[in-house]
């Protein structure tokens, strides 16, 4: 298992700097453009080729692309791998650029059914950023290819650079090409898609790829990707249904709710990125290895670490963002164009989104379980039941008082469901997840989150009449009190229990994260940096 968690550090070190400098670039968004309808313009444009992306490439490639790469490397057939990368990046190169195509042609009609709210006006200025930002398509499918082959081989750094340049794209643009209205925004989003793209290349040089212009339909790889692709392009196309929906519905509320929303789930993405994301992706070709070679017993193994250690960081993270959602909105984003207003409705959002953080992240590990033994159709049947009950409660809950508040709760109620129903699935299916193991650590976990917050709360109470709320500095000391005094409670607490996780979390080593394959002759010369 030191090799999860050694992987895990690297990889969550890049989820930590992107996710760290995405809160700067919404700091800097936010300062420009505050809650106003103009960035909700953005938000909603970009919607669209995000969604092409994320249902063809996105998730979608590394978890039918990878299993099969790293089962070609594993057996030494390196000329069959890189035919295999070649041919997935010329067939999404063709056919997500010709689709990025057609959707910017009928860009008006789609506006006019995704943003139906707004007025006429809006929709053509939001159909117009969409066709300026529909390349971002095409480019950021072949980054996701490229990243996953470098995953594949256990090389994590510059993958993890590649949001970094993206997030310092758009930060230029907000402030440089601010006198151009959010069109500049969207420019700036294009180039740094082109960067995402540019800062991997030297990685496949490293690693020796050999790549080659070819559909490679003949590969038995490229069917078999294919195959795989199909249940989770479903999957993840329920999942950008549910956002698009979020999106829609919104767009009938109370102005700067779309804005609201976005900022709310952006800071969510931190922790999850980092606690779900971060701990499963280094994860999963480790399972997806395990798995191939009938190593069952090791999988297990790692995934019930790897499941256990999510949960005992994303609780706390929950509880901790629902506590400080205010002082966390006004530390972060309560400047220039965005005021107290906002900084309200955002945390108001916040803590209904953070409810249902555990949950996301923990559908991020059970999902690449599905995956990594080639079962890409029980977490797309499983989506189509989560998102059915989001929306279904999103339409019923923006009716009440919650309004946009409604529609963040109905996501984590959703995201509660999902991760309920796949892992009694997987429980049922390999009897992997055992009450009796589980149980005894929930209820430590819980004990010592309650700690937490109980001192979390006490502390704010005292301080909070005595710091000036209306400068940065009063949000800034209730904040980070508040997280020293959480966390020493959370971890005294969870060692007085006996948690094991707490010594894992702090035992984890860099020390040669991962085995590695044999991936060219350079790989041998370059070793991977620390994310």
């Amino acid at each position: 298992m030191s090799a999860v968690f050694g992987a895990a550090l690297i990889v969550m070190g890049g989820f930590i700097a992107s996710k760290l400098l995405g809160l700067v670039r919404n700091i800097v968004i936010g300062y420009q453009y505050g809650a106003s309808r103009e960035y909700e313009l953005f938000l909603a444009a970009i919607a669209v080729p995000d969604t092409l992306f994320q249902v063809l490439a996105g998730g979608t490639v590394s978890a039918a692309f990878i299993p099969v790469f790293t089962a070609y490397l594993a057996r030494g057939d390196e000329d069959k791998a890189w035919r295999l990368a070649s041919s997935l990046i010329t067939l999404a190169t063709l056919l997500i650029g010709a689709m990025a195509l057609a959707l910017a042609l009928v860009a008006p009609a789609l506006m006019g059914v995704l943003v139906a709210g707004w007025t006429p006006a809006e929709q053509q200025q939001t159909a117009g950023l969409a066709r300026i930002m529909m390349a971002c398509a095409a480019v950021f499918a072949v980054s996701a290819l490229i990243t996953s082959a470098l995953n594949g081989a256990r090389r994590f750094a510059l993958s993890a650079a590649a949001p970094l340049m993206y997030n310092l794209s758009l930060m230029g643009g907000a402030v440089l090409l601010r006198p151009w209205g959010v069109e500049g925004l969207a420019l700036s989003a294009v180039v740094g898609a082109l960067l995402h793209l540019a800062v991997q290349v030297p990685g496949l040089v490293a690693i020796g790829m050999r790549y080659a212009p070819t559909l490679g339909l003949a590969l038995e790889g490229t069917r078999e990707v294919a195959r795989l692709m199909g249940p989770r392009v479903l999957t993840l196309a329920v999942s950008q249904l549910t956002v698009l929906v979020s999106v829609a519905l919104a767009s009938f509320l109370v102005e700067g709710s779309v804005a609201y929303l976005s900022y709310a789930w952006l800071i969510i993405m931190v922790p999850l990125g980092v606690f779900g994301m971060g701990i499963a992706t280094a994860a999963f070709p480790t399972l997806a290895e395990q798995g191939a070679q009938a190593r069952i017993g090791e999988q297990r193994q790692t995934f019930l670490v790897t499941l256990r250690l999510i949960l005992y960081l994303t609780i706390p993270a929950a509880l901790g963002l629902i506590v400080l959602a205010h002082p966390i909105v006004a530390l972060l984003l309560e400047r220039g164009a965005f005021g107290p207003v906002a900084t309200s409705a955002t945390a108001f959002a916040l803590t209904w989104y953070a409810l249902g953080l555990p949950a996301h992240a923990s559908i991020e590990i059970i999902n690449r379980v599905f995956y990594a033994e080639r079962d890409t159709a029980t977490p797309f049947l499983v989506a189509m039941v989560g998102a059915a009950c989001s929306i279904t409660l999103g339409i019923l809950l923006m009716r009440t008082d919650l309004s946009f508040g409604g529609l963040a709760l109905a996501n984590s109620i959703g995201a509660i469901f999902e991760a309920s129903i796949l892992g009694a699935i997987l429980h049922r299916r390999l009897r992997w997840i055992e009450r009796g193991q589980l149980a005894p650590f929930v209820w430590r976990v819980a004990l010592a989150a309650a700690a937490m917050v109980a001192a979390t709360v006490v502390l704010v109470g005292a301080l909070e009449p005595r710091v000036d709320s209306t400068h940065w500095t009063g949000p800034l000391v209730l904040v980070v009190a508040a997280i020293v005094v959480g966390a020493m409670s959370y971890v005294g607490t969870s060692l007085a229990l006996g948690v094991e996780d707490v010594r894992r979390a702090a035992q984890l080593s860099i020390r040669r994260p991962w085995p590695h394959a044999r991936v060219g002759r350079r790989a041998a010369v370059r070793d991977n940096a620390a994310r």
